[in-house]
């Protein structure tokens, strides 16, 4: 039988395996496996080290969806790491600062970090290793130093003159003698290895026993010296790409009332498997009414990777994502008609309305009767001038920049572990960029800007208030079959991460093609959507779509009407993914794209 090539093997064993978006991350993970540590502790660790060794892409101050699955368990659980907006955070309030659209950069868009709660909540309920042994390896790294990526010292020497000119504590921290490093050379984070050694250090004074100790160090982080670094610093006023410097809004009070939560999760039947996702305080629901649009229009029937099926995918993430925008928020604070929009009757409407050439409206659907002023305000902020610049749309875009800079990105990370009892863990890390806001004295790193994802328009379900969780756009996904775990799969990408994750889903289970082989085919997104993050642009008709697409797909594309941006080989996406097969085995894969990724396993 013929053997497809795949650019790295698909990884196949018995014991566990780690997918990451970095090599040392996935090493790390599958080492503290190695020492008898299961996925939980495995996931932490591996957590804690891509803080380090991926900074530009996540950091101490972010926040994390993770979706869980032990073994044994009828249905995975989402821990809810992503913090919420300060207390005083009010569109009224900043409006009367002369602000009237939330920044992407600095410290007024900050919410609650919520990362290290999230591995501390886990740890506690699911871990068995020691506090110490989890942190370690990030501290080594952090300590001792490592290689830095190449996207990572660009991003560094792009921003340096802003930080040397504005953010004194930033340059302090990562432009030691007053350079940004070069690509692969080694670089050190010695004040997040303090603030990480004095947490273990306060947690330890807890005494012996293991879960006082992660609940010492959740206290230190959110009521004790961290709390309090934030808040001080937090009341100077500092840059941000508005070009004004504000004060941030984010206290130790905000800090110290916040808890990660436990969730169910939103799943739909797709292909055999039920797919699962973190609520509308993430875009994972649009992920599944997509894959519901897509099922209803028929997608099983067409050639994978023809024209027709290529513009049945655009067309129905168009109006997905448009409900996304319409009407995805925290659920807590909003009512979000979730149980309509996945409706079969909604979702036979929204497949109905997918014509043989691309669509250039706006079209979020009307599942509740305030629809008609939501989908206003979402068509009237998406011609806002400007709105609709051009912009690359290629890998990571869609996360921070800064208007004045070239190619400044934050992005996301993304990991998935399987060990050998049965549990499986993904998770989404991101925020806490360090080319986002300045690092804070003393801690060493930067807290996350989520809160640009608030629109400061009442009209919208996902506006600024207090205590409200952004709607993000972080979407780890796991795969169960008959109630046991199957898969766990996600990628960095803000607005993408749906539209990829997508992409490997309809490789693998109706394509046929094995993880590897599924997240190396050619890739595809729309840009025809109002982006999650400032500037907000929206990009009529744009597909973007990588070379590796045929040319009579693309010619036959362009002549439906989409508006080809045609990205080079092997630029989009950033997938990984875990599980295990029917046969009992774990497996795993991560992409080739940008050569940082990996898979280990046996």
């Amino acid at each position: 039988m013929a053997q497809t090539f795949t650019t790295r093997p698909e990884i196949r064993g018995t014991f566990g395996a780690v997918a990451s978006t970095h090599w040392i991350g996935s090493a790390v993970g599958f080492g503290i496996l190695e020492q008898g540590g299961n996925a939980f502790d495995a996931a932490a660790a591996t957590a804690f080290t891509l803080q380090i060794v991926e900074p530009h892409l996540n950091g101490p101050g972010g926040e994390v969806p993770i979706i869980v699955h032990p073994a044994g368990a009828d249905c995975p659980r989402v821990l809810c790491g992503q913090g919420t907006a300060p207390g005083s955070a009010t569109i009224a309030r900043l409006n009367a600062m002369g602000v009237t659209r939330m920044p992407g950069t600095g410290l007024l868009p900050a919410v609650v970090p919520g990362a290290f709660g999230a591995w501390m909540q886990l740890l506690l309920e699911h871990g068995s290793m020691p506090l110490d042994d989890i942190l370690a390896p990030a501290i080594a790294y952090a300590r001792n130093g490592f290689p830095v990526v190449h996207r990572a010292a660009e991003s560094l020497h792009a921003i340096a003159p802003f930080f040397r000119a504005h953010w004194k504590h930033s340059a302090d921290v990562w432009l030691p003698g007053g350079d940004a490093p070069r690509p692969g050379a080694r670089v050190s984070q010695p004040q997040i290895a303090e603030t990480y050694a004095r947490i273990l250090a306060e947690a330890a004074s807890a005494g012996a026993d293991r879960e006082a100790r992660i609940e010492a160090a959740m206290r230190a982080f959110y009521q004790g010296f961290v709390a309090d670094a934030v808040d001080r610093f937090y009341r100077t006023e500092q840059a941000d790409d508005t070009g004004t410097r504000y004060p941030g809004l984010l206290t130790g009070e905000d800090m110290a009332r916040w808890r990660p939560t436990w969730e169910d999760p939103v799943s739909t039947e797709f292909a055999g498997v039920t797919v699962h996702s973190a609520g509308p305080w993430t875009q994972g629901p649009a992920l599944l009414q997509v894959l519901r649009i897509l099922d209803a229009a028929g997608i099983d029937s067409m050639e994978p990777g023809g024209a027709a099926w290529a513009h049945l995918i655009v067309e129905a993430l168009k109006l997905a994502l448009a409900d996304r925008d319409a009407w995805f928020a925290d659920p807590e604070h909003a009512d979000v008609p979730l149980d309509r929009l996945l409706s079969p009757d909604y979702i036979r409407r929204r497949a109905a309305a997918i014509g043989d050439t691309a669509d250039g409206d706006l079209r979020p659907g009307d599942p509740a009767p305030d629809g008609a002023a939501r989908r206003d305000a979402l068509l009237a902020l998406a011609a806002t001038p400007g709105s609709t610049a051009p912009r690359n749309m290629g890998q990571g875009t869609g996360e921070p920049t800064f208007a004045d800079l070239p190619e400044i990105e934050g992005d996301t990370v993304h990991f998935d572990v399987v060990d050998r009892w049965g549990n499986l863990v993904a998770a989404t890390p991101s925020g806490g960029w360090l080319q986002s806001s300045p690092a804070v004295p003393g801690l060493g790193f930067s807290v996350t800007t989520r809160g640009q994802m608030f629109w400061l328009d009442e009209r919208l379900p996902s506006h600024l208030a207090p205590h409200r969780r952004p709607r993000t756009t972080l979407t780890p996904t796991v795969l169960t079959r008959n109630g046991r775990a199957v898969m766990g799969l996600g990628t960095p990408g803000g607005d993408q991460q749906v539209q990829w994750t997508l992409g490997l889903l309809l490789r693998h289970l109706h394509q046929g093609l094995n993880l590897q082989a599924a997240i190396d085919a050619p890739l595809l997104h729309t840009a025809h959507h109002v982006s999650s993050f400032a500037p907000r642009m929206f990009r009529r008709s744009v597909l973007c779509i990588e070379d590796r697409f045929p040319r009579a797909v693309r010619d036959e594309l362009a002549a439906r009407g989409h508006h080809l941006d045609v990205q080079p080989a092997w630029s989009l996406g950033r997938m990984c993914a875990a599980g295990f097969t029917s046969g009992g085995f774990v497996r795993a894969a991560a992409t080739p794209r940008f050569m940082q990724a990996y898979a280990v396993g046996r």
